[in-house]
């Protein structure tokens, strides 16, 4: 992009806000503009002394650093102004002029997104409902937002991946500086099958300033806000009221009226300000017919199932079959019959369907053309760790493309074609 050291010169000017920013791009109508104003101009349009000399700096030496840690940590960089800027969020007065992501393409206009958040220091209770919410949501095609705290956030996302789902998270730093420190775990599975979001360069810290200006993204790229539990003067309920200002729809789950992790949602209930839910259905309710392409409502998980899930040890069953009984050998261990035949496996086009798989995903797919392998044996094929494999070995088998035989061996369902 032609005018991207401006955009990138403009959006690190310190002192200003993203809603200057926003401002200063309305009135001058692009970055290069900006950049090559004369002082009068700044002048004109009210800027304040200490405003004027940050934007005299014309220096593009760090819009080019940017570029070039971008680069190199495999980081895309999303302007205002390029076509595939989520329109969603760019409706907001302080969209950012500039994100940075990781993983997958950031597409949610066509679908139902819905924003996930909680307090850090929730209950079980709490952890429990958001991995629920978290996994039927998943499981029913929506896209979960989220950011990457520990507590409420955490036990969302977990929930979505383990039902196969799409994560964005949104970040309050630079996305190669993983915080908290204990979900860098997360945050790489996020950025290999979902997409990791921020507007904050490579290399920028977490500061605490920067998560209440980083929740008005994620209530911007949500047509709705959840928030599980959260206590008087928690973060999550800064993301509900930019979510009401943003004309988003915003729920809440009761609690115990003497609990304080709940106290915050309790409260946005009882003044009107969110719609209390209970399950995923309460909200698929009010946005399914909206995405009928993507969106399709599933009946909920027994509690057997869905602890197993959330606890990632559930065995992948075909949609609707039935689960092995206690003692009951599946027909693979009893041995196929002598008229069996090996199944026809059916052809996927990558040139036609480049989204649907994640890269890690394509190369155990790929690894797996050849012949049946343990997870091991793929982590050493297509070089990368099993860590890695194994999710994208459990994301596989949720799709129905890769099944897991005797022996620990998985074996591919599909054959993919260029």
């Amino acid at each position: 992009m032609a005018n991207l050291n401006e955009f990138l010169w403009l959006t690190t000017r310190p002192g200003f806000r993203p809603g200057e920013i926003r401002e200063l791009l309305r009135r001058f109508g692009t970055p290069e503009a900006v950049y090559f104003a004369p002082e009068e101009e700044y002048r004109l349009a009210g800027l304040p002394e200490v405003r004027r000399e940050a934007l005299r700096d014309k220096s593009l030496d760090r819009a080019e650093k940017i570029q070039e840690d971008c680069d190199r940590l495999g980081i895309r960089i999303l302007t205002i102004q390029d076509a595939h800027y989520p329109e969603r969020l760019a409706q907001i007065d302080d969209a950012p002029c500039v994100l940075y992501l990781k993983g997958k393409s950031l597409q949610v206009d066509d679908r139902l997104t819905v924003g996930l958040v909680g307090t850090r220091t929730c209950t079980p209770y709490g952890v429990d409902i958001a991995g629920r919410l978290g996994l039927e949501l998943a499981r029913s095609g929506v896209v979960l937002v989220s950011g990457m705290a520990k507590g409420i956030d955490a036990a969302g996302i977990r929930g979505a991946l383990s039902g196969g789902g799409t994560v964005i998270s949104v970040l309050g730093g630079g996305i190669d500086m993983p915080f908290p420190p204990e979900n860098r775990l997360l945050q790489e599975d996020v950025g290999t099958v979902g997409t990791l979001v921020s507007e904050y360069p490579p290399g920028t810290l977490n500061y605490g300033r920067h998560f209440p200006v980083r929740n008005r993204i994620i209530s911007g790229l949500s047509m709705g806000v959840a928030v599980v539990e959260a206590g008087i003067g928690s973060g999550a309920l800064i993301t509900a009221r930019q979510a009401l200002e943003q004309n988003r729809e915003v729920f809440a789950v009761p609690g115990p009226t003497n609990a304080p992790a709940s106290m915050g949602t309790n409260r946005l209930i009882q003044r009107g300000e969110a719609k209390l839910i209970i399950t995923a259905g309460d909200i698929l309710d009010e946005f399914a017919l909206l995405f009928p392409e993507h969106v399709h409502p599933r009946p909920p998980l027994e509690d057997d199932d869905a602890g197993e899930r959330l606890r990632g040890t559930a065995p992948v069953r075909e949609s609707g079959g039935p689960r092995k009984k206690a003692g009951e050998k599946t027909r693979e261990e009893k041995g196929p019959k002598a008229v069996d035949k090996e199944p026809e496996r059916a052809y996927i086009s990558l040139s036609d369907t480049p989204e649907r798989f994640t890269d890690d995903q394509r190369d155990v797919l790929l690894a797996l053309m050849a012949r049946d392998m343990t997870a091991d044996e793929i982590a050493e094929t297509a070089q990368f760790p099993a860590r890695r494999v194994l999710s994208a070995l459990t994301l596989l088998q949720l799709e129905g493309v890769v099944e897991e035989k005797p022996g620990k061996r998985f074996s591919a369902r599909v054959i993919l074609t260029h």
